[in-house]
C-alpha cells in the first residue's frame, strides 16, 4: 500500500516491528498503518516550567505513576512521519482509528502527522492536512509536534554552504572542523561488514551512551534491532564511522532513500566525541556525502534543534492527534494544549 508520508526505506519499519523498543509492542493494523503500545510520560513534551511545577506538587513521588499511562500510538519511533495510506479516505481512517484503537489504552496518539512538509509532494501534503482535519472532527485534540531539521542540498561545496550562515556561526563551525584533521572517517554500507557480533556490541554500546545522556528517555532500542538493521544489505543504510588513533569514538547511521539522506542513529564515546567536536564534523560529512551523491535533501531528525539551528538547519513541524479516552481529560487538554508545544514555542521565539 502506498504511503504518502514515507521518507525511509521499508526495511527500517520491518525491523521496528520485529524488534520494538524495550517495553513496547508493535504491529501493523488492518489499514496497513503501523501502531505500537508503550508506557508514556504525559509531561514528555510539556514546557519545562510546567514540568517543574508539577514535580513540586505535594506527594508527587506517590502519585507520579498516574502521569505515565499505557498509550496506544499510531506511527512509529523509527520514521519521521506516521506512515499514512494515501489510497484510503482520510475521514474514514480517522474515524476507524478512534473506533478501533481508543479502547486499547487510556490515551490514543496519532504521532507526527506532516504539516505542509517541504519533504513531501503537494498531493501528499493535501492528504495529510485532510487527515488532520478529520481527526479534529472525530474528537482528537491537535497538538503541534516537534521540530524536524532538514536542509536542501543546493550548495556546491562546504565553503558555499558556510557562506550562507552568519559570520559568528561560520567562525564557530570552522573552529570545530579543525578536529577533522585528527580523525579517520570510513563510510560503510550496512551488510556483511557487520557480520562480527563484537562489532554489533561496540556500536550498540555507543548508541546507549547517547541514549543515557538524552533529556528524553522514551524509546530504548534493543541490541537485536541494530543487529538486524546493520546486517541488512538491502536497506540503503550508510554508516559513517569516526576513529581517533585507531579507536572508534562515534558512528552515524543514515539512509539514502528517494533522493534524500535521512539521518537516523548516532553512537558516541564520551568525552572523546565532545573533544573532537564530532557532532559538527559529522554534520558536514553528511552534507558533503549528500552533495556528492546528487541528493535533494538532508533530513537530520528531531533531537537537539538548538544545536542544529546553529549548524544551519531549517525546520518543519508535525501535528499529533491526541484522544484521551476520558472526556474530562479531553476537555482539559483542549484548554492547555499550548503547554505541550515546546519546540514550536522555541522556534517562534528564535525565528
Amino acid at each position: 500500500m502506498p504511503f504518502v508520508s514515507q521518507l525511509e526505506p521499508e526495511a527500517l519499519v520491518r525491523h521496528f516491528l520485529a524488534h520494538p523498543p524495550r517495553d513496547f509492542s508493535a504491529e501493523r493494523l488492518a489499514s496497513s498503518v503501523t501502531a505500537f503500545s508503550a508506557p508514556f510520560d504525559v509531561l514528555t513534551t510539556a514546557e519545562p516550567e510546567l514540568r517543574r511545577r508539577v514535580q513540586h506538587w505535594p506527594l508527587y513521588r506517590q502519585w507520579r505513576r498516574w502521569l505515565r499511562p499505557q498509550a496506544r500510538f499510531i506511527g512509529s519511533t523509527v520514521t519521521e512521519y506516521a506512515l499514512l495510506p494515501g489510497d484510503v479516505d482520510p475521514a474514514e481512517l480517522a474515524s476507524t482509528l478512534r473506533r478501533t484503537q481508543s479502547a486499547a489504552c487510556p490515551l490514543l496518539i496519532v504521532k507526527d502527522i506532516p504539516q505542509q512538509s517541504p519533504l513531501l509532494d503537494p498531493a501528499g501534503n493535501a492528504w495529510c492536512d485532510a487527515f488532520a482535519d478529520a481527526c479534529a472532527r472525530a474528537g482528537f485534540v491537535l497538538l503541534q509536534g516537534q521540530a524536524l531539521a532538514w536542509l536542501p542540498i543546493d550548495f556546491t561545496s562546504a565553503d558555499d554552504y558556510l557562506s550562507r550562515l552568519s559570520k559568528s556561526r561560520r567562525r564557530n563551525i570552522r573552529r570545530k572542523l579543525r578536529s577533522r584533521a585528527a580523525l579517520d572517517v570510513e563510510i560503510v554500507p550496512t551488510g556483511s561488514a557487520f557480520a562480527d557480533d563484537a562489532a554489533i556490541d561496540a556500536f550498540y554500546a555507543l548508541y546507549c551512551n547517547v541514549y543515557a545522556q538524552s533529556e528524553v528517555h522514551f524509546d530504548l532500542l534493543e541490541r537485536s534491532f541494530f543487529h538486524a538493521l546493520l546486517r541488512d544489505a538491502d536497506s540503503g543504510g550508510i554508516v559513517f564511522v569516526y576513529r581517533h588513533a585507531g579507536q572508534m569514538i562515534g558512528w552515524n547511521l543514515c539512509f539514502e532513500h528517494r533522493g534524500m539522506l535521512v539521518d537516523k542513529y548516532m553512537g558516541l564515546a564520551y568525552p572523546e566525541a565532545r573533544e573532537h567536536n564530532l557532532y559538527a564534523v559529522s554534520w558536514m560529512e553528511n552534507l558533503d556525502y549528500a552533495r556528492r551523491r546528487g541528493l535533494r535533501h538532508y533530513v537530520a531528525g528531531w533531537t537537539d534543534p538548538e544545536v542544529k539551528a546553529e549548524l544551519g538547519a531549517r525546520f518543519t513541524f508535525t501535528r499529533h492527534a491526541v484522544y484521551p479516552r476520558n472526556p474530562m481529560l479531553r476537555w482539559l487538554l483542549r484548554r492547555i494544549a499550548g503547554r505541550f508545544e515546546g519546540d514550536r514555542a522555541w522556534h517562534e521565539g528564535n525565528d
